[in-house]
């Protein structure tokens, strides 16, 4: 059991390690190599590294990796992709390249609106309260405008602000429902500012409101925050080819693929256990882009499954079709991405990406990762419906296995021409790594 310490967080991060190895391994020596091993040699870099978040003890690495070959929207990108997953990016880059002679991706942001709430309870007369929010609406707005201002040059800002009675569901339960622009800026922080504002507002009019009885004027705020389910911050990716242009594979003709991927989509649509992970296999793609530009994936991951449980039951964010013998596939996903703020201007490796994006503003990074999505699902179910998921799968974790067994370089170079014409699996790996050591 991990004993109590207190004012853990005033050590230095010399002494964290020093309390943490002595409470938890053991006085371990090695576990102090490894997590020393993990700090950058650039002091200067460790301590903004460092100062990112609370407890920093050593710096926890993903392979920074890149997919060159996406045409979107007639232009040239190579992607950026933070991911340890194996596949992940071969398939990626695959997809591109299939497509890239086929007009590449599209892609279009449908609306990058964005919601924050302000949740409260109010004890009295519903219509007066509606008569009471409309009166002091344009007020409320005019609160923020020391909030606004920078937000609104840059073309952002409140959009609207909506009071919604949720008495029904919860006695006494009311809200604000507010919308926002927020440029090229994710918004979290600009969001909160603004619905704490609001609240504050919300508490004294309602105090000095002459209509109100003094239960009704007793105003309390549970809570105020931004959400991040954001149906409309849209983004839409999509690629089209004649059914002609599709892979031969074995023997399936291009239009009996064509049938069969559909068809693997429209089971996605209609059966939860595999939708959840045909989706999954999506955000690899999307979850690589948005940690590798420095944007919040557990934001992403949260809007987007929710949107996939829109009409009640969760389903495919991805859609496939044949239509006049031309084959349609296209993604409609919920992205709320920033190109400024946040890690954007502090992580080097942020930097390096936006800049290998071209320092694409949001709009563009939405489209951008929507597309990485798409490819992700095309890479995965052109596997499924072919060779099967684990072929090209396990000769991408063939690497892992061998560093596993700490395998030389001598028998990675053998092992891995033996696996050229054999079938990866882990207990043929372990089988062929003896034999070669007897």
């Amino acid at each position: 059991m991990s004993p109590v310490v207190s004012g853990f967080s005033k050590l230095s991060k010399s002494d964290k390690i020093k309390w943490l190895v002595e409470h938890h391994f053991n006085n371990d020596q090695n576990t102090v190599d490894i997590l020393k091993t993990y700090w950058n040699s650039d002091d200067k870099l460790q301590q903004l590294h460092d100062e990112f978040t609370e407890n920093t003890i050593s710096n926890y690495y993903l392979p920074f990796s890149v997919a060159p070959n996406f045409l979107i929207n007639g232009e040239r990108y190579t992607i950026p992709m933070a991911i340890e997953e194996s596949s992940v990016v071969a398939a990626a880059s695959k997809a591109a390249k299939f497509w890239q002679n086929r007009g590449g991706f599209k892609a279009e942001v449908l609306s990058t609106v964005k919601v924050g709430q302000v949740h409260f309870t109010y004890t009295g007369d519903t219509e007066k309260l509606k008569t009471f929010f409309h009166s002091i609406k344009s007020e409320l707005i005019a609160s923020t405008s020391h909030i606004t201002k920078n937000m609104e040059k840059r073309g952002g800002g409140i959009v609207d602000i909506e009071l919604r009675d949720k008495s029904s569901e919860i006695e006494n339960y009311y809200q604000l429902h507010c919308t926002f622009g927020t440029a090229d800026a994710m918004g979290a922080n600009f969001i909160n500012s603004c619905l704490e504002q609001f609240a504050d507002f919300l508490t004294k009019a309602a105090s000095n409101y002459n209509d109100f009885s003094e239960a009704e004027k007793n105003i309390e705020i549970i809570m105020s925050i931004l959400s991040n389910y954001v149906p409309e911050c849209l983004v839409r990716a999509y690629v089209s080819c004649p059914v002609n242009d599709l892979p031969k594979v074995g023997e399936l003709s291009s239009l009996q693929y064509a049938e069969k991927f559909v068809r693997a989509v429209q089971i996605a649509k209609v059966e939860p256990y595999r939708a959840v992970t045909h989706n999954k296999g999506i955000m690899n793609g999307i979850d690589a882009v948005v940690l590798a530009t420095g944007n919040d994936f557990r934001a992403i991951e949260a809007g987007a499954h929710a949107y996939a449980s829109k009409d009640g039951k969760y389903t495919s964010l991805t859609d496939a079709k044949i239509e006049d013998d031309i084959f349609h596939f296209s993604i409609q996903i919920p992205l709320a991405l920033g190109t400024v703020g946040g890690l954007t201007s502090l992580h080097p490796l942020v930097k390096l990406a936006l800049h290998l994006l071209g320092n694409p503003n949001a709009k563009k990074l939405m489209e951008i990762t929507a597309v990485a999505g798409l490819a992700q699902n095309f890479g995965a179910i052109n596997s499924l419906i072919t060779t099967g998921i684990q072929q090209g799968h396990m000769k991408m974790h063939l690497m892992n296995i061998l560093n596993q067994f700490q395998a030389t370089n001598e028998e990675k170079e053998q092992l891995v021409d033996y696996f050229k014409t054999n079938t990866v699996t882990h207990s043929e790996v372990v089988q062929q790594i003896e034999k070669l050591r007897r």
